[in-house]
């Protein structure tokens, strides 16, 4: 039996991005070789729709550009990935890095200007609480050894 990857959704291709596009990951399809793959975006599991008003954390908080405060639907889907997490017993996960979600070395300010700080996204923070292994568009290759 092959050991469980979560991944996001965005980086297999499909369209669940907030503007309703994708962040393909060339090549990433070999992972399939190695592993049974658990995909997820935590956004759209969380009731958010495609395409959506871009999300940044503010104070703890996921607020879109709008000013709505999102973080109710943040955390559902952030809950609905742990809950998989422990279902599967999954100990790596291939994110993507930058989004209010999934962020892991990344995430956005919170001014929509699109400047960068070293901070965790929502379902990324609660990943590495659990010891998850996280690993990004960045470096994903390392999961082929």
């Amino acid at each position: 039996m092959k050991e469980k990857l979560l991944i996001s959704s965005c980086l297999l291709g499909n369209n669940v991005k907030y503007n309703g596009k994708n962040n393909y990951v060339e090549g990433i399809y070999k992972l399939k070789d190695l592993y049974d793959l658990v995909i997820v975006c935590p956004e759209v599991m969380g009731g958010l729709s495609i395409p959506r008003i871009p999300s940044e954390i503010i104070n703890d908080e996921v607020i879109n550009k709008e000013k709505i405060n999102v973080t109710k639907e943040f955390n559902k889907g952030k809950d609905i990935v742990l809950d998989l997490v422990k279902k599967y017993d999954i100990k790596k996960a291939l994110l993507k890095d930058g989004s209010p979600s999934c962020g892991s070395t990344y995430i956005y300010d919170g001014t929509f200007t699109g400047k960068r700080i070293k901070s965790l996204g929502i379902t990324s923070r609660f990943l590495k609480e659990l010891n998850i292994k996280i690993y990004t568009e960045n470096n994903w290759m390392e999961l082929l050894k």
